[in-house]
């Protein structure tokens, strides 16, 4: 297990040494220079002025150059500072923004693995009945509609027409005056249509993988033997069959960890909350390379950790496959 487990992490650093090279390169094929977008409102601005911009920023040497230099950066832990006009350090940025974004996501997380996994297990037990047409319905008009649009008709509705919730921010205004409970309360209300839209759409991909685990596992001969001795069938189901269907969630689980913040760019944006993905998207639409590049390694690194741990979870549980035979 010791020598799977270095071999695992070993491979770590290649993978994102060349997720790193492609996402810089990408990031700097893309129209647009952050000094273009800085003078694009100021047309007086001279030729020289954009020339001792473009050096202050690094940006008139050769990619392979500045790549470099920010790789050797990021090697001390430093994201470097960002080509916004503050000029602040990337880290100090997403510091602020990380814990509103990674609370966001955990409680969404929550919420998505305590409903999709009964869904599922529901939906294969009444397997082809009117209620696995009607849980496969629901599941799907979640992922079909795009979360924008919904975003965008939740607030109209419930925040414009009906006026029940507020429809930006996380809190309102002089609610630092408010007792706790009532600050907590009004946290809630901000909080609620973010997370509802963010949980329905992705309760689909969860719920029929649930169900397609609990089916072939319904199927195999030790359930058929189970109940032929009359073992109740709310035993069979939770005790026999569930604890083997849940075992290639733990997969998804893992896959779910660089989500906590690289999946909630678009309703951070639109309900104008400011966590990760909103500073994402400015830094994007600024042509803001430090900022990007260092969100970008945050979530590239997550995702790498969250396979290493789902592949660790697996192996725990099969050893065949930390032996390589499986």
């Amino acid at each position: 297990m010791a020598n799977y487990l270095i071999k695992r992490i070993l491979m770590l650093f290649p993978l994102l040494l060349g997720i790193t090279l492609i996402t810089f390169t990408v990031i700097h094929l893309a129209p647009g220079e952050p000094v273009e977008m800085q003078t694009a409102m100021s047309p007086k601005v001279s030729a020289q002025a954009r020339a001792r911009l473009r050096e202050f920023y690094g940006l008139d040497k050769p990619l392979h150059v500045q790549y470099g230099m920010w790789l050797s950066n990021l090697a001390r832990l430093d994201f470097g500072r960002s080509f916004a006009p503050d000029n602040r350090p990337v880290l100090d940025k997403i510091k602020e923004r990380i814990p509103i974004t990674i609370s966001l996501n955990v409680i969404a997380l929550i919420l998505e693995f305590g409903l999709a996994l009964p869904i599922g297990i529901l939906a294969a037990v009444h397997r082809d009945t009117l209620l696995d047409r009607a849980i496969s319905v629901f599941v799907f008009a979640g992922f079909a509609v795009p979360t924008f649009w919904l975003a965008l008709l939740c607030m109209y509705f419930f925040g414009v027409k009906l006026n029940w919730l507020p429809i930006s921010g996380i809190h309102s205004l002089g609610s630092d005056a408010l007792p706790p409970l009532a600050r907590f309360w009004d946290l809630a209300k901000h909080l609620l249509l973010p997370i509802s839209i963010a949980t329905f759409g992705s309760l689909a991909g969860l719920s029929r993988y649930m169900r397609s685990t609990m089916l072939e596992v319904l199927s195999q001969d030790y359930i058929t033997t189970a109940r032929a001795k009359g073992v109740r069938e709310r035993v069979v189901i939770y005790r026999h069959a569930l604890k083997n269907a849940l075992l290639p969630v733990i997969t998804l689980l893992g896959f779910s960890l660089p989500a906590l913040i690289g999946g909630s760019v678009i309703f951070e944006t639109i309900f104008s909350i400011p966590g990760m993905g909103q500073l994402f998207y400015q830094g994007v639409m600024a042509r803001d390379y430090p900022l990007v590049m260092g969100i970008l390694v945050i979530g590239a690194g997550l995702t790498l950790v969250g396979n290493l741990l789902a592949d660790l979870f697996y192996a725990v549980a099969d050893p065949r496959i930390r032996h390589g035979r499986g």
